[in-house]
């Protein structure tokens, strides 16, 4: 359908006289509702107020009263408002060292911890790892000095023998960890 110069004056002569984009798409004929609102809005038509008033109006209009509700419904209650969100860290800097201390004391112990010895780590790149070497990432990712153990592998594991110990745990032992 295509949109001639007579049809959008129509359109707007209608448009302004108050009529439903329903009633005009009935009027103009081969043409849709929402073909109607899509020219409107291109044609960037001022709106119209709602029935009962202007548009202001029916914007400041509060209802005085509830309606009733029938019988056997309950009022729902009204919930209060929840407290604005606080604006920065909620948690105080002791409190997350405190916990960061904790943590690092449930760190996993392998299971003959009296003569375990930890490896010194080869100080590997990434691309210096080979399926032979240990791949346990040492340090921070985004610090300079990260870098993977490199030591010898065995049996084709991504893990050292010590590093072994860390990583595959016995049921077991986490359980009584816990």
């Amino acid at each position: 359908m295509n949109w001639t110069d007579e049809r959008v004056e129509k359109l707007k002569k209608l448009w302004s006289e108050g009529l439903s984009a329903s009633q005009i798409a009935a009027q103009l004929g081969g043409v849709s509702r929402n073909a109607v609102i899509g020219k409107v809005h291109r044609l960037n038509l001022p709106g119209r107020a709602k029935a009962g008033g202007t548009q202001s109006a029916s914007r400041t209009k509060r209802p005085a009263a509830a309606a009733p509700r029938p019988i056997g419904f309950a009022a729902r209650p009204v919930a209060p408002r929840a407290a604005a969100r606080p604006t920065g860290n909620a948690i105080a800097k002791e409190e997350i060292d405190a916990d960061f201390d904790t943590q690092r004391d449930q760190l996993p112990v392998p299971a003959n911890g009296n003569n375990v010895v930890v490896p010194m780590s080869r100080k590997l790149e990434l691309t210096q790892l080979t399926e032979r070497t240990c791949k346990w990432p040492i340090g921070d990712p985004l610090n300079e000095d990260f870098h993977f153990c490199g030591n010898e592998s065995p049996d084709n594991s991504p893990y050292c023998t010590y590093h072994q110990r860390l990583a595959y745990q016995p049921s077991a032992e986490r359980r009584r960890m816990r």
